[in-house]
Protein backbone atom coordinates (compact mmCIF):
# COMPACT_ATOMS: atom_id res chain seq x y z
CA UNK A 1 0.00 0.00 0.00
CA UNK A 2 2.46 2.60 -1.21
CA UNK A 3 -0.04 5.46 -1.34
CA UNK A 4 -1.69 4.88 2.04
CA UNK A 5 -0.67 5.56 5.63
CA UNK A 6 -2.35 3.51 8.34
CA UNK A 7 -4.05 5.47 11.15
CA UNK A 8 -4.34 3.01 14.03
CA UNK A 9 -5.69 5.72 16.36
CA UNK A 10 -8.84 5.74 14.22
CA UNK A 11 -8.98 2.00 13.57
CA UNK A 12 -9.46 1.28 17.29
CA UNK A 13 -12.70 3.29 17.24
CA UNK A 14 -14.36 2.13 14.03
CA UNK A 15 -13.47 -1.58 13.91
CA UNK A 16 -12.19 -1.28 10.35
CA UNK A 17 -8.80 -0.50 8.83
CA UNK A 18 -8.32 3.27 8.52
CA UNK A 19 -5.94 5.16 6.27
CA UNK A 20 -4.76 8.58 5.20
CA UNK A 21 -4.39 8.79 1.42
CA UNK A 22 -1.10 10.51 0.61
CA UNK A 23 -1.77 11.65 -2.96
CA UNK A 24 -4.59 12.12 -5.43
CA UNK A 25 -2.78 10.19 -8.16
CA UNK A 26 -4.97 7.72 -10.00
CA UNK A 27 -2.94 4.79 -8.62
CA UNK A 28 -3.68 5.96 -5.07
CA UNK A 29 -7.40 6.33 -5.75
CA UNK A 30 -7.51 2.87 -7.31
CA UNK A 31 -5.80 1.47 -4.22
CA UNK A 32 -8.72 2.68 -2.11
CA UNK A 33 -11.07 0.67 -4.35
CA UNK A 34 -9.11 -2.52 -3.77
CA UNK A 35 -8.80 -2.50 0.02
CA UNK A 36 -11.55 -2.39 2.62
CA UNK A 37 -11.28 0.52 4.99
CA UNK A 38 -12.15 4.08 5.90
CA UNK A 39 -10.04 6.68 4.09
CA UNK A 40 -9.18 10.34 4.70
CA UNK A 41 -7.89 12.54 1.87
CA UNK A 42 -6.93 16.21 2.24
CA UNK A 43 -6.66 18.37 -0.89
CA UNK A 44 -6.27 22.00 -1.90
CA UNK A 45 -9.67 23.69 -2.28
CA UNK A 46 -9.11 24.43 -5.98
CA UNK A 47 -8.24 20.85 -6.86
CA UNK A 48 -10.71 19.18 -9.22
CA UNK A 49 -12.88 16.91 -7.03
CA UNK A 50 -14.32 14.82 -9.90
CA UNK A 51 -11.69 12.01 -9.73
CA UNK A 52 -12.29 11.77 -5.96
CA UNK A 53 -16.05 11.58 -6.36
CA UNK A 54 -15.68 9.00 -9.13
CA UNK A 55 -13.83 6.76 -6.66
CA UNK A 56 -16.45 7.10 -3.92
CA UNK A 57 -14.97 9.92 -1.85
CA UNK A 58 -17.32 12.49 -0.34
CA UNK A 59 -16.69 15.94 1.12
CA UNK A 60 -16.87 16.29 4.91
CA UNK A 61 -15.10 19.48 5.98
CA UNK A 62 -12.86 22.42 5.20
CA UNK A 63 -10.05 23.02 7.65
CA UNK A 64 -8.69 26.53 8.09
CA UNK A 65 -5.09 26.60 9.30
CA UNK A 66 -4.16 29.89 11.02
CA UNK A 67 -0.72 30.72 12.44
CA UNK A 68 0.44 33.31 14.95
CA UNK A 69 3.94 34.75 15.16
CA UNK A 70 5.27 35.01 18.70
CA UNK A 71 5.39 38.81 18.60
CA UNK A 72 1.85 39.05 17.21
CA UNK A 73 0.10 37.18 20.01
CA UNK A 74 -2.46 39.42 21.70
CA UNK A 75 -2.50 38.67 25.40
CA UNK A 76 -5.64 38.84 27.51
CA UNK A 77 -6.12 38.26 31.22
CA UNK A 78 -9.04 37.62 33.51
CA UNK A 79 -9.35 37.75 37.26
CA UNK A 80 -9.50 34.28 38.87
CA UNK A 81 -8.25 32.57 35.66
CA UNK A 82 -5.19 30.33 35.84
CA UNK A 83 -3.53 27.33 34.20
CA UNK A 84 -2.49 24.04 35.74
CA UNK A 85 -0.84 20.81 34.67
CA UNK A 86 -2.17 19.13 37.79
CA UNK A 87 -5.80 18.12 37.34
CA UNK A 88 -8.31 15.31 37.68
CA UNK A 89 -8.35 13.47 34.32
CA UNK A 90 -11.99 12.57 34.84
CA UNK A 91 -12.89 16.26 34.99
CA UNK A 92 -11.15 16.83 31.64
CA UNK A 93 -12.88 13.83 30.04
CA UNK A 94 -16.25 15.00 31.34
CA UNK A 95 -15.76 18.38 29.65
CA UNK A 96 -14.54 16.68 26.47
CA UNK A 97 -17.72 14.62 26.30
CA UNK A 98 -19.73 17.84 25.93
CA UNK A 99 -17.72 19.92 23.47
CA UNK A 100 -16.99 18.01 20.27
CA UNK A 101 -19.67 18.87 17.75
CA UNK A 102 -17.63 20.32 14.87
CA UNK A 103 -15.36 17.34 14.21
CA UNK A 104 -15.17 15.91 10.71
CA UNK A 105 -16.19 12.47 11.93
CA UNK A 106 -19.41 13.92 13.34
CA UNK A 107 -20.11 15.28 9.85
CA UNK A 108 -19.42 11.93 8.20
CA UNK A 109 -22.80 10.30 7.52
CA UNK A 110 -21.16 6.86 7.54
CA UNK A 111 -19.92 7.25 11.13
CA UNK A 112 -22.47 6.98 13.96
CA UNK A 113 -22.22 9.91 16.37
CA UNK A 114 -21.48 7.49 19.20
CA UNK A 115 -18.33 6.31 17.41
CA UNK A 116 -17.33 9.86 16.51
CA UNK A 117 -17.68 10.76 20.21
CA UNK A 118 -15.55 7.74 21.11
CA UNK A 119 -12.86 8.80 18.66
CA UNK A 120 -12.47 12.28 20.18
CA UNK A 121 -12.67 11.02 23.74
CA UNK A 122 -9.88 8.53 23.06
CA UNK A 123 -7.82 11.33 21.54
CA UNK A 124 -8.19 13.49 24.66
CA UNK A 125 -7.32 10.51 26.84
CA UNK A 126 -4.15 9.95 24.78
CA UNK A 127 -3.20 13.60 25.24
CA UNK A 128 -3.74 13.30 29.00
CA UNK A 129 -1.47 10.26 29.10
CA UNK A 130 1.15 12.08 27.02
CA UNK A 131 0.99 15.14 29.31
CA UNK A 132 -0.22 17.36 26.47
CA UNK A 133 -3.25 18.80 28.26
CA UNK A 134 -3.32 21.99 30.33
CA UNK A 135 -6.27 22.57 32.64
CA UNK A 136 -8.01 25.95 32.53
CA UNK A 137 -9.04 26.87 36.05
CA UNK A 138 -11.42 29.48 37.37
CA UNK A 139 -10.74 29.89 41.07
CA UNK A 140 -10.53 26.25 42.17
CA UNK A 141 -12.83 24.91 39.47
CA UNK A 142 -11.76 23.17 36.26
CA UNK A 143 -13.39 25.35 33.60
CA UNK A 144 -11.85 23.76 30.53
CA UNK A 145 -8.75 22.33 28.90
CA UNK A 146 -6.18 23.15 26.23
CA UNK A 147 -4.44 20.49 24.14
CA UNK A 148 -1.07 21.05 22.52
CA UNK A 149 1.66 19.18 20.69
CA UNK A 150 4.91 21.01 19.98
CA UNK A 151 3.98 24.23 18.18
CA UNK A 152 0.44 23.04 17.46
CA UNK A 153 -2.70 24.10 19.30
CA UNK A 154 -4.80 20.94 19.09
CA UNK A 155 -7.89 21.36 21.22
CA UNK A 156 -9.80 23.84 23.32
CA UNK A 157 -12.79 22.87 25.41
CA UNK A 158 -14.74 24.78 28.04
CA UNK A 159 -17.62 23.83 30.27
CA UNK A 160 -20.89 25.38 29.22
CA UNK A 161 -21.28 27.54 32.31
CA UNK A 162 -17.97 29.29 31.55
CA UNK A 163 -18.71 30.09 27.92
CA UNK A 164 -19.85 33.55 26.73
CA UNK A 165 -18.18 35.19 29.71
CA UNK A 166 -15.10 36.52 27.92
CA UNK A 167 -12.91 33.87 29.50
CA UNK A 168 -11.92 31.98 26.35
CA UNK A 169 -9.62 34.78 25.16
CA UNK A 170 -7.86 34.95 28.51
CA UNK A 171 -7.49 31.20 28.93
CA UNK A 172 -6.28 30.64 25.37
CA UNK A 173 -3.82 33.54 25.30
CA UNK A 174 -2.40 32.38 28.64
CA UNK A 175 -1.98 28.85 27.31
CA UNK A 176 -0.44 30.10 24.06
CA UNK A 177 2.03 32.19 26.07
CA UNK A 178 2.95 29.14 28.11
CA UNK A 179 3.42 27.10 24.93
CA UNK A 180 5.70 29.74 23.40
CA UNK A 181 8.03 29.45 26.40
CA UNK A 182 9.33 26.24 24.80
CA UNK A 183 11.08 28.39 22.21
CA UNK A 184 8.72 28.39 19.25
CA UNK A 185 8.66 31.39 16.90
CA UNK A 186 5.05 30.78 15.96
CA UNK A 187 2.04 28.65 16.82
CA UNK A 188 -0.38 27.01 14.43
CA UNK A 189 -3.75 25.38 14.66
CA UNK A 190 -6.44 23.81 12.48
CA UNK A 191 -10.10 24.78 12.75
CA UNK A 192 -13.20 23.56 10.97
CA UNK A 193 -14.75 26.26 8.82
CA UNK A 194 -18.03 25.44 10.59
CA UNK A 195 -16.58 26.45 13.96
CA UNK A 196 -17.10 30.20 13.68
CA UNK A 197 -16.68 30.85 17.40
CA UNK A 198 -13.24 29.25 17.43
CA UNK A 199 -12.18 31.07 14.27
CA UNK A 200 -13.17 34.41 15.81
CA UNK A 201 -11.34 33.55 19.03
CA UNK A 202 -8.03 32.78 17.36
CA UNK A 203 -8.33 35.79 15.06
CA UNK A 204 -8.71 37.99 18.15
CA UNK A 205 -5.52 36.46 19.56
CA UNK A 206 -3.51 37.42 16.49
CA UNK A 207 -3.69 34.24 14.42
CA UNK A 208 -3.95 34.78 10.67
CA UNK A 209 -4.96 32.47 7.87
CA UNK A 210 -2.08 30.64 6.21
CA UNK A 211 -3.70 27.70 4.48
CA UNK A 212 -6.97 25.84 3.92
CA UNK A 213 -7.61 22.22 2.98
CA UNK A 214 -10.73 20.34 1.99
CA UNK A 215 -11.22 16.97 3.66
CA UNK A 216 -12.83 14.01 1.91
CA UNK A 217 -13.70 10.63 3.36
CA UNK A 218 -14.44 7.28 1.79
CA UNK A 219 -15.81 4.10 3.35
CA UNK A 220 -15.10 0.87 1.53
CA UNK A 221 -16.74 -1.68 3.79
CA UNK A 222 -18.71 -1.23 7.00
CA UNK A 223 -18.14 0.58 10.27
CA UNK A 224 -19.52 -1.23 13.32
Amino acid sequence: MTHLRETPWDKRNFNINTYEVLTTDDEALQETDQNEGHYTLKVRPLENPKPLLDHGFYYVDTLIEPVCKKDNLTRFSAEHASLSKAYDPEEILKIASEVFVHGRFHRDFNIPNSLADKRYMNWVNDLINDEKIIALNYDNDTAGFYGLDGDKVLLLGMREEYRSRGLAKAFTSMACSEQLKSGYDELRTSISAANVASLNLFYALGFRLKNTVDVYHKLNGEVT
